[in-house]
């Protein structure tokens, strides 16, 4: 999976609660996660201890 801030559609308004956002910072070319990275941080999401994803991409981009 490819985390790319700058298609985000929650950019602004989701960053301050984005699990990215508080471990990275804004990265200027996105992030890759393979499925293993996404489902520890799923798991630490589920117990309070991150914040979740927030990757919202826009309806032509989610296809």
């Amino acid at each position: 999976m490819l985390i790319d801030c700058d298609r985000c559609v929650a950019r602004g308004q989701g960053c301050g609660d984005c699990v990215v956002t508080v471990l990275l910072g804004t990265p200027p070319a996105g992030v890759v996660l393979d499925d293993e990275q996404r489902r520890a941080l799923a798991t630490l999401a589920e117990q309070g201890l991150v914040p979740p994803l927030r990757l919202t991409l826009p309806e032509s981009a989610a296809s």
